[in-house]
C-alpha cells in the first residue's frame, strides 16, 4: 500500500477539502523549490527579450481574437501583454503569479497599455489553482520546475482547459535536464492531456498539449 498524501479539492460548494491520495514514484519532483525573486525577474524580463524570446510570434499560433488565456507565474507581465493584443477586446488574460510584487508591475504594466480592462492578476493560495473561469489556453514559462506540488497543478490546468484547449509547458534548457522534462512531460500526460507538438523557442524545452 502507498503512503497517504493530502490533496485539496474544490468541493460543490467551492469550498477547499482535503482528501487523500496515494504519493507517486516522482514525488521528488515537488520537493520545496526556489523561487526565482521578483527583483532578480527585472535581469531577464525586459524589453530586450524580445530578441530572444519573441512573445507575440510565440504565441501567435495559439490564440484568436475572444480567447481567454491563463499565463502562469507571469512575472512582470511579459508574455501576459502579448496575448492581450492578440486576444484583442473581447478576449481576457488571467495573469497567475504567487509574488504580489510581479502582479503589481504586471498591472501597471496593463495600465500603461491600456489593457487593464482585459488583463486580471490572481495570486493564488497554493498549487490548487482556482480560476474564475475556464481558459482555452494556458502557458507555463519557466515556471514549473519551481512549483511544489506539480502533478496537482498540471491537474488544475487540465481541469480548467475548455474541451480542444491547449497548454504550453516551457522550461529553461540550461535549467531543466532532458531527463526531468520528460517526466514533467509524463506528469501533464497523466492528467488526460495529450501531447500535441514540441514548438521551438529559444533556450527552452518546450511541449505543447491539447485537452481532448
Amino acid at each position: 500500500m502507498k503512503p497517504l498524501m493530502p490533496y485539496p479539492v474544490r468541493t460543490d460548494h467551492g469550498a477547499l477539502a482535503v482528501q487523500a491520495r496515494p504519493a507517486r514514484r516522482w514525488e521528488w519532483l515537488w520537493k520545496k523549490k526556489h523561487v526565482c525573486p521578483w527583483w532578480l525577474a527585472r535581469t531577464f524580463d525586459n524589453r530586450f527579450r524580445e530578441r530572444f524570446h519573441p512573445s507575440g510570434k510565440i504565441l501567435e499560433p495559439y490564440l484568436r481574437p475572444g480567447m481567454t488565456a491563463l499565463d502562469l507565474g507571469c512575472g512582470m507581465g511579459f508574455f501576459s501583454l502579448a496575448m492581450a493584443r492578440l486576444e484583442g477586446p473581447r478576449g481576457m488574460v488571467l495573469s497567475v503569479d504567487i509574488q504580489p510584487e510581479m502582479l503589481a508591475r504586471t498591472a501597471r504594466k496593463a495600465r500603461q497599455a491600456g489593457l487593464d480592462s482585459r488583463m486580471e492578476t490572481l495570486r493564488p493560495d497554493s498549487d490548487c489553482l482556482v480560476l474564475p473561469l475556464p481558459v482555452d489556453f494556458a502557458l507555463a514559462f519557466w515556471m514549473a520546475h519551481e512549483v511544489n506540488d506539480l502533478p496537482l497543478l498540471l491537474g488544475r490546468i487540465h481541469h480548467y482547459l475548455n474541451p480542444g484547449g491547449t497548454f504550453m509547458l516551457v522550461e529553461p534548457l540550461l535549467h531543466v535536464s532532458k531527463k526531468r522534462f520528460a517526466l514533467e512531460r509524463a506528469l501533464a500526460m497523466e492528467t488526460g492531456l495529450r501531447i500535441e507538438a514540441e514548438p521551438r523557442v529559444g533556450f527552452s524545452r518546450t511541449a505543447l498539449f491539447k485537452k481532448v
